[in-house]
Formats: C-alpha cells, sequence, structure tokens
C-alpha cells in the first residue's frame, strides 16, 4: 500500500468517524456513510494525483470542519450561551426550596 493509499484511507476512517459521532448513524442517517463510501469508491481509480490530492484535502477539510462545529456548540453550552436556561433554574429553586422543608408547585 502506497503513502497516497495510506493517507486515504487515513482521511476515509477520520470522517466517518467524525460523522458517526457527532452527526451520528440512527434515524435515517446512514445516508452520509453511504455517501462517502460511495465517493471514496468512485474516485479511488483516479489517474490524476492532483485530482485525488484535492480531493482528500476537500475531504479532510470537511472532517475538520464538523470536528470544529461540533467542538464550537460544546463551548457554546459549556458557558451557557443560546441555551434556555429557564429548566436549570426551575431545578435550582426546587432545590433550594426543598433544602428548607419547601415544595414548589409544578406549572408549565
Amino acid at each position: 500500500m502506497g503513502a497516497e493509499a495510506m493517507r486515504a484511507a487515513t482521511v476515509y476512517r477520520g470522517l466517518l468517524k467524525a460523522v458517526e459521532k457527532h452527526i451520528g448513524k440512527d434515524g435515517g442517517k446512514g445516508h452520509f456513510r453511504d455517501f462517502i463510501s460511495q465517493e471514496f469508491r468512485n474516485n479511488s481509480n483516479l489517474s490524476d494525483q492532483e485530482a485525488a490530492r484535492r480531493k482528500l484535502k476537500l475531504a479532510s477539510d470537511y472532517t475538520y470542519l464538523i470536528n470544529s462545529v461540533h467542538h464550537h456548540q460544546e463551548l457554546l453550552f459549556s458557558y451557557n450561551i443560546a441555551v434556555d436556561r429557564s429548566d436549570e433554574m426551575r431545578k435550582i429553586l426546587k432545590k433550594s426550596a426543598a433544602s428548607v422543608g419547601l415544595q414548589l408547585p409544578d406549572v408549565q
């Protein structure tokens, strides 16, 4: 297996791993994996080495994008940005009330 084939396998595995981890594979999301597999199969016999490198770079960039968007979302949630905190506040208030022997009514 040549260096380019090993690089292609690494990029392929990385992209599939990112899709599985951040997009998922259940609930009809298998078409993402199918598309990736089909694209790699279709381009496995490219004779133009420059075109093959560009396609591998694109796949690598997509992997980076998927991972970065997920990481950005985690940061937003960790800093409580773009999160509806009303449920969290209700839980805190219930705990505080319970600590002094009170029970808050459930309101929706």
